[in-house]
């Protein structure tokens, strides 16, 4: 027994960094699915007796049920994306016959990663599902272990060809939205940019290049925040400029608050300034005035990613990458430009 005390219990990854395994290995030696060395499991077994850990009953019913457990990874689980992706994710695989667990990974640092990947792993997973659409789920993808079957879910494509995802054509989306709004006169196109996986965001991508291409050199990006005040402060800043017609926003929470700062700094939306969003959150065409917006399948991202999935522990192979193309919906934030 230690000779301190213990200000929480014992978990799983305490086992395996005193005995100086892997947590899998932990979790092999306790639910006895698959044959362990005798010296690594009198290692596991002195460093339970150790530590005193005692699996507690959750734990000891969820061994029962090995190999019908997924992992999915999010870095958060409240935004609308998110939490739609995981609605997916959980009708299909309770309709295969899986269980799911969330593990949330608050932010991209290496050790919070990888403690979340170790509590996760504490259980009998068949796969893990990771959500690639911020730098926490990128990190948690990247520390993923090989051995363990695993997809994601992404904006914008994939970041590695040997892992299997489905994933939104944000590029492609955002240069529609842009083009749309250049047919219909705008001069230019501003951009309120979610946070990035990577530089840039398949979003901001498809936006700068369609202005490129139409000869038009990018306004600068606003960088902002994932939720409405960040957008609030941008249009506020956006509203200062009175050459300022039209916007493209990196979702629709940034596009209300957008639109918010826009009309308070006395901006008429569409009539001085056209603004579109993405993602067609439920609220975006309760808004006044209802919201142009891409419209994302997220649901259909968590059916699809989840067929990865299976398809890769059916097969032991990566299955080929799913894209899915958004759908830009028109409502009544944009409109011409005022003539002058």
């Amino acid at each position: 027994m230690n000779s301190g005390p213990r200000m929480k219990p014992p978990v799983i990854a305490d086992v395996a960094r005193v005995a100086g395994v892997s947590v899998p290995t932990v979790s092999r030696v306790l639910n006895g699915t698959v044959r362990v060395s005798a010296e690594r499991r009198a290692r596991v077994m002195s460093a339970i007796k150790e530590l005193d850990f005692r699996p507690n009953g959750a734990a000891r019913s969820l061994a029962n049920q090995a190999g019908s457990i997924i992992a999915v990874f999010a870095g958060n689980t409240t935004r609308y994306g998110y939490a739609s992706t995981i609605q997916g994710i959980e009708e299909a695989a309770r309709q295969a016959g899986y269980m799911v667990v969330i593990s949330v990974v608050e932010t991209a640092d290496s050790l919070t990663v990888e403690r979340a990947i170790d509590y996760a792993l504490g259980q009998p997973l068949a796969g893990a599902i990771i959500l690639e659409f911020d730098p926490p789920g990128a990190a948690a993808l990247a520390q993923m272990p090989s051995w363990l079957p695993s997809v994601a879910a992404a904006s914008g494509g994939s970041s590695d060809e040997a892992i299997s995802h489905a994933y939104m054509d944000d590029r492609f989306a955002s240069a529609q939205a842009t083009r749309y709004l250049l047919d219909l006169g705008h001069k230019t196109v501003h951009h309120v940019a979610i946070p990035s996986v990577g530089v840039e965001s398949a979003r901001m991508v498809g936006w700068r290049d369609t202005l490129r291409e139409a000869g038009i050199e990018p306004p600068p990006v606003i960088h902002a925040g994932w939720d409405p005040l960040a957008g609030y402060e941008a249009g506020v800043r956006l509203a200062r400029d009175v050459a300022t017609t039209a916007v493209l926003a990196g979702n629709d929470e940034l596009a209300i608050g957008v639109m918010k700062g826009l009309v308070d700094s006395g901006r008429r939306i569409p009539q001085d300034v056209s603004v579109v969003g993405f993602d067609d959150h439920p609220l975006s065409q309760l808004w006044v005035p209802p919201l142009t917006t891409v419209r994302q399948d997220f649901v259909g991202l968590g059916h699809h990613v989840f067929g990865l999935l299976v398809g890769r522990l059916e097969t032991g192979e990566p299955r080929p990458s799913v894209r899915m193309v958004p759908d830009l919906v028109l409502r009544q934030s944009t409109g011409r430009p005022a003539a002058g």
